[in-house]
């Protein structure tokens, strides 16, 4: 285990000091809460006055903060994951594979120090990011998480580490320079807004469309983030109405349709598991081949 940890702390230093990579690596939550400040919210504000004109501005408002902020740390999870596996590119664009095939490293103790690095990192990043919106939702909007859906968001996230840094590491084990990382991340942390529901409703988005993102892993880890965010917003929202609550959640991905089949949150814990499992031994076996 020395050594392990000896590699993943190599590459948390070699990731944490690249400031600029540090940065891209939260892009995609940056954008979306720009793009939400400047615009998503008054639209969403403005819909749901127009939906419920019963309800007040403060619940709604309320409401569609916890919605957005759990969509900033679902994207967290994927991109911060993704930048860490960024020291793995390097290694192999500049030849360093060379030195650890001559020195007295086992290969699966380097596979598994980036391996461990990448989480780790991910779960940094996912967890300072949680801690703000937690923060935010308390402050700016009086919602505050209680301590059981704080440990339900903070499970949800480190599952989500897990499971999508595995995904990231499976794509760049494809990567050979530092260029084609830059494109890989650039566009999955372009496309992955839309793909997990962070900008738009899903509700609002044609049935087929709907049910084929929903079968997806990211809408599936933004909807067990989203639960124990938006558990007493949304029915603050709908003053305890279960029709309207059904409704709202179906709209705003907190509840997945996949045709007319409802997604149960066990169903997507054991999705991202078997994500998680799986992804993580097809990516050591490609960093291994990588390393002979």
């Amino acid at each position: 285990m020395r050594v392990v940890s000896a590699i993943v702390r190599r590459n948390l230093t070699l990731f944490f000091r690249d400031r600029m990579n540090v940065f891209f690596s939260l892009l995609s939550g940056l954008i979306l809460f720009f793009l939400y400040t400047l615009f998503l919210a008054k639209l969403q504000v403005d819909g749901l006055e127009r939906s419920l004109p019963r309800a007040s501005r403060s619940d709604i408002e309320a409401f569609v903060d916890s919605w957005m902020l759990s969509g900033i740390v679902l994207l967290t999870t994927v991109t911060s994951g993704i930048g860490a596996v960024s020291v793995f590119v390097d290694d192999r664009a500049s030849g360093r594979f060379a030195d650890f095939l001559v020195a007295p490293i086992r290969r699966a103790q380097l596979v598994l120090g980036y391996l461990l690095s990448s989480v780790c990192v991910a779960v940094t990043m996912s967890g300072i990011i949680l801690a703000l919106t937690v923060l935010e939702l308390g402050f700016v909007r009086g919602s505050w998480l209680g301590p059981l859906e704080i440990m339900r968001a903070v499970g949800a996230m480190m599952l989500c580490c897990v499971a999508f840094t595995s995904l990231g590491a499976f794509g760049a084990s494809f990567l050979r320079t530092t260029g084609a990382y830059s494109a890989f991340s650039t566009v999955v942390g372009t496309v992955l807004g839309f793909v997990a529901g962070s900008y738009i409703p899903v509700g609002s988005l044609p049935d087929g469309v709907a049910s084929t993102i929903n079968a997806l892993p990211f809408a599936q880890g933004a909807m067990l983030l989203r639960l124990p965010f938006t558990d007493d917003t949304v029915r603050a929202l709908a003053d305890g109405d279960a029709v309207a609550i059904s409704d709202l959640k179906e709209t705003y991905g907190i509840d997945l349709l996949v045709g007319s089949s409802v997604v149960p949150a066990g169903v997507a814990v054991a999705v991202l598991i078997a994500i998680a499992v799986v992804f993580t031994g097809i990516s050591a076996a490609r960093i291994r081949s990588l390393l002979r």
